[in-house]
């Protein structure tokens, strides 16, 4: 099954849906002799992942997949010798080496036409951008990208920072962050900032209907709207819906996506705070496992990292599933706890923009979501 998300992607800057502001930034730039470091901000689904792929497009040339690299800092964070993985991505040589990644100079920063490719789309700008003075030597021909760059550390950042100085002749980095104030300032002062804005109802129904149009599939009314807005400004989940909704046929009734939210993650959401409103925050059981017994976490920090595996979230995708149980009017709690949940979680929303520590943060509020639970219990009885 071919994934929409794959197939109706943007191919022209005018294709992208975002402000025009930023579709105009993103030519400018991306038409200039000499391009600059990219820092691409703005929430999940907002198109910072196909602005860059736009980006580099543009800038490398019809063979621009061979020559840009990407790392999910992310992915960093949840694995042990994060350093060395990061070094070998940015040294292929080793540590040790003078030779970076972003020093490698390739062919195609003499002619964009050295490499074959079979990427046929065409040049996102309208036209195919040429060298400083018309001539056919490119002064960027590799492109590094760090998504999710919020991630990094400090540690990273300055290491960063020094090959940006050091070795980046021929290369340019874009970093794509969700919060930008935990980018060293060093950093930030030597990229260009393009903000991206939350995206409107209307826009991502705009985009939806053109998609079902391309599609040929119809819906019945109101369905596309309530896409939308349970997708809360994210295209990219708008779009994995409407498709999920289309493959099963079901289309034709708008109950079914409220059937599909209640099926989804909220479930277990739920099932996550109730572990900590009882006081289990950490619980571990034995359970066989092949032949062998092993301790297993249970509780809400196991239920927390099963739901964070199953759907492949982060903190703040954790942190926006709470709100929305707890805002949806599903929750059924009486107003004081309700509060003090919502309370809690502001705080650790708010502590979160400030720490890269994401477990730690999480399981701070889960253990002021047991004390509230407590309290509860004692004001009942």
């Amino acid at each position: 099954m071919t994934m929409w998300l794959e197939k109706h992607k943007p191919l022209l800057f005018d294709d992208l849906v975002t402000s025009p502001s930023v579709i105009a930034a993103l030519r400018q730039l991306s038409l200039q002799s000499n391009p600059p470091h990219l820092l691409l901000s703005g929430p999940t689904g907002c198109g910072k992942t196909a602005a860059y792929q736009l980006v580099c497009r543009q800038v490398l040339g019809p063979s621009w997949r061979a020559t840009t690299h990407v790392l999910q800092a992310r992915d960093l964070a949840k694995t042990a010798g994060a350093m060395s993985k990061f070094e070998a991505f940015l040294r292929p040589e080793g540590s040790g080496s003078d030779d970076t990644l972003a020093g490698r100079t390739s062919l195609d920063a003499f002619d964009h036409n050295i490499s074959s490719s079979a990427d046929d789309s065409p040049a996102p700008a309208g036209e195919e951008s040429s060298g400083g003075d018309g001539s056919q030597f490119f002064p960027v021909s590799r492109i590094i990208v760090i998504e999710d760059a919020d991630y990094l550390g400090h540690a990273r950042q300055s290491y960063l920072r020094r090959m940006m100085e050091e070795s980046s002749r021929s290369a340019r980095f874009i970093f794509t962050t969700h919060t930008p104030s935990r980018m060293i300032e060093a950093m930030r002062s030597r990229t260009q900032h393009i903000r991206m804005p939350t995206l409107t109802r209307l826009m991502i129904e705009q985009r939806l209907e053109l998609i079902l149009e391309r599609e040929e599939q119809a819906s019945t009314l109101g369905i596309v709207g309530d896409v939308a807005h349970v997708a809360n400004g994210n295209l990219r989940k708008a779009i994995f819906m409407l498709q999920l909704l289309a493959q099963r046929n079901l289309l034709n009734d708008r109950r079914n996506v409220q059937t599909l939210m209640s099926n989804s993650s909220l479930r277990e959401v739920q099932l996550v705070l109730e572990e900590a409103l009882r006081g289990r925050v950490h619980d571990w059981k034995w359970e066989r496992q092949g032949e062998k017994s092993s301790r297993v976490l249970k509780g809400a920090m196991g239920a927390l990292d099963q739901l964070m595996a199953t759907h492949d979230l982060d903190a703040r995708g954790v942190l926006d599933r709470l709100h929305q149980f707890l805002t949806a009017g599903r929750s059924h709690y009486d107003d004081e706890l309700l509060a003090s949940l919502l309370n809690a979680l502001s705080t650790c929303d708010t502590a979160l923009q400030r720490s890269a520590q994401q477990r730690i943060q999480l399981e701070e509020f889960f253990h002021q979501v047991a004390e509230i639970g407590a309290a509860s219990k004692a004001h009942q009885s």
